[in-house]
């Protein structure tokens, strides 16, 4: 709950209006009784000391004053809703932006090792269950403190002996409702897991939709998630056991005291010590007192149920995100980058991912790397971008090393185009304009063109405002990878990376893009990256890195590597078929 607080005192003086518009709006609907009692005792106990026309006046103005009273008291409470509202939605939508904004700084490899719908599914259980604390605690637990108190004061200056009645149902209660609230904290906390778990799997199953339908898992997938559901309807059966059974017997205790507290009240009016009107107005009181004490159980479910959700969203703030130095040197344009001895190790793994890898490639120059599955070639272009650090060694940018600058500058300089393409729901233009927000038009279908995604233009109907659906389900892979490759143009980068940007193409438009890659403008001006499978892709680079088990085993042209007959050599003829003659040689 300190956690909690820390986003309260942002709003402390708005919280303390809304904290004496309760306290009023309670005290003025509290003397609806006190009048009541007035009205009994003076009037109504006394007709005998009145005429008709005294009578009618006092019981009018104090009917008068009733209709008083309760006109401040719905004032005030209508004020204290709508400030409750304003500050609920406040405190929960700040810590929802603070929660989301945390989660995006978090390293790459956190997202590896989670699913994304579990980080939402934490962020929205926290929001919607401090709402409900905020809401519950000032409209309930401080509205009914309020009358309590004052409840409590009033009955020890209508008799001595009728305080103490009433304050000591309160601690009796306090210990009963102590018994299960262990046992719910635990259930609860086991339920909130299972709910966050739930919603990680839905996401997956729901952004793997077409996998899922065109396999015929649909069932399985039904099933898989309903044993968690079931899971979770137990857990939430045995909460509301507890639940309800702290309920009848809070009701049951509170039924009896306040049983008691009338009797004995009688038996004060039977021996002269209280009035009738003072009875009946501790009477009404007591619904001041015994109502809220039976919510005691709800206050409880939800406070337990709101703790949870704090401390996992605590354990998600309290996550280290990314390192950026205090200090960072300005890089500018890149003009060259160079990996010195680079060592990295996954996490989970024994054996390195990448082993004291060494190149260096200056602006205007085109490099390559290929490799058999699971040589580090992805590895080595998250490495790039700066999603993972090297464990031994330096990665460097225009000769500075990465951790003396702030990677955002450098990620700012990047267009990648990846294997997996990541596009989101809505239009063509939407998804280009998530890398430059002020491009034209005209701008967005030149790129689309030059990625030879012309042929999706012209069947569109809408054009670039035709939309693609979510993870672009309604377009084909090889449109998929056109428009992400005119993305990553869109944004003239200074580092323009494909990692097996080709892979979903056909041969003839493999071919298109590959020629569009080498002739594009401004190509003198900036650094470009290949990650390939198919060798043609990559034959005209100016530098090949062969990778096999994390290492550089070649390097060189194509022709060069051709020449070793080593690796490259080997994946050369088992793509090609045949090798061909270096022309450079036959000319001699």
């Amino acid at each position: 709950m300190k956690f909690l607080l820390t986003y309260l005192r942002k709003h402390r003086w708005l919280i303390a209006l809304t904290l004496l518009l309760a306290t009023i709006g309670q005290l003025f609907s509290m003397m609806d009784p006190y009048i009541m009692r007035l009205m009994i005792d003076k009037y109504t106990s006394n007709l005998n000391k009145y005429t008709t026309d005294q009578f009618i006046q006092g019981v009018i103005t104090l009917g008068l004053a009733i209709i008083g009273v309760a006109m401040v008291s719905r004032i005030a409470k209508a004020f204290q809703d709508y400030f409750v509202n304003l500050i609920t939605q406040r405190v929960s939508t700040e810590i929802y932006n603070d929660g989301l904004k945390h989660a995006l700084s978090l390293p790459f490899e956190v997202f590896e090792d989670q699913r994304s719908g579990e980080t939402l599914g934490i962020l929205q259980k926290v929001r919607t269950d401090v709402q409900r604390l905020l809401s519950t605690f000032i409209n309930i637990m401080f509205v009914s403190l309020v009358g309590i108190i004052a409840v409590t004061i009033y009955s020890f200056s209508v008799y001595w002996a009728v305080g103490p009645l009433f304050c000591l149902t309160i601690p009796i209660l306090i210990i009963l409702s102590s018994f299960l609230t262990k046992k719910i904290k635990t259930i609860q906390k086991q339920i909130v897991g299972e709910t966050t778990a739930l919603a990680g799997s839905t996401t997956e199953s729901l952004r793997n939709i077409e996998l899922v339908k065109s396999t015929g898992l649909v069932d399985q997938e039904i099933n898989r998630l309903s044993e968690t559901t079931n899971k979770i309807l137990e857990l939430e059966i045995k909460k509301v056991k507890y639940v309800r059974s702290l309920s009848f017997i809070q009701g049951t205790v509170i039924n009896f005291l306040r049983t008691t507290i009338i009797v004995i009240m009688a038996y004060l009016i039977f021996k002269g010590n209280i009035t009738v009107g003072e009875f009946f107005s501790l009477f009404m009181y007591s619904f001041f007192i015994f109502g809220p004490l039976n919510e005691i159980g709800n206050l409880i479910n939800i406070y337990s149920e709101t703790l949870v959700s704090l401390n996992n969203f605590k354990m998600l703030m309290d996550k280290t995100p990314e390192i950026f130095p205090s200090n960072p040197k300005k890089v500018g344009i890149i003009d060259s980058i160079a990996f010195e001895k680079v060592t990295f190790t996954h996490p989970t793994a024994t054996k390195p991912a990448l082993k004291d890898i060494n190149f260096k490639v200056n602006k205007g120059e085109k490099i390559a790397f290929v490799g058999p599955s699971g040589a580090g070639k992805s590895t080595l272009i998250k490495m790039l971008v700066g999603l993972y650090q090297p464990k031994a060694g330096q990665v460097k940018y225009s000769g500075i090393p990465v951790e003396e600058i702030n990677i955002n500058e450098i990620r700012n300089q990047i267009g990648i185009v990846t294997q997996e393409t990541h596009l989101f729901a809505g239009t063509i233009k939407e998804n280009l304009l998530f890398v430059k927000p002020d491009a034209t038009d005209s701008e967005i279908e030149k790129v689309l063109r030059m990625a030879a995604a012309h042929n999706l233009l012209d069947r569109a109907d809408k054009g670039i405002y035709s939309t693609i659906g979510e993870g672009g389900i309604k377009i084909s892979g090889g449109e998929k990878q056109r428009l992400s490759i005119a993305r990553a143009l869109l944004r003239n980068p200074n580092l323009l990376v494909f990692d097996e940007a080709t892979s979903a193409l056909d041969s003839l438009t493999e071919e298109e893009i590959n020629e569009t890659i080498v002739h594009l403008p401004g190509n003198e001006e900036r650094i470009t990256i290949l990650i390939a499978h198919r060798l043609s892709t990559i034959m005209h680079s100016d530098c090949i890195y062969v990778l096999e088990a994390g290492q550089v085993v070649e390097s060189g042209t194509h022709w060069q590597l051709l020449e070793k007959k080593g690796l490259y050599f080997a994946m050369w003829r088992q793509q090609v078929g045949m090798v061909e003659e270096n022309p450079e040689m036959s000319m001699n």
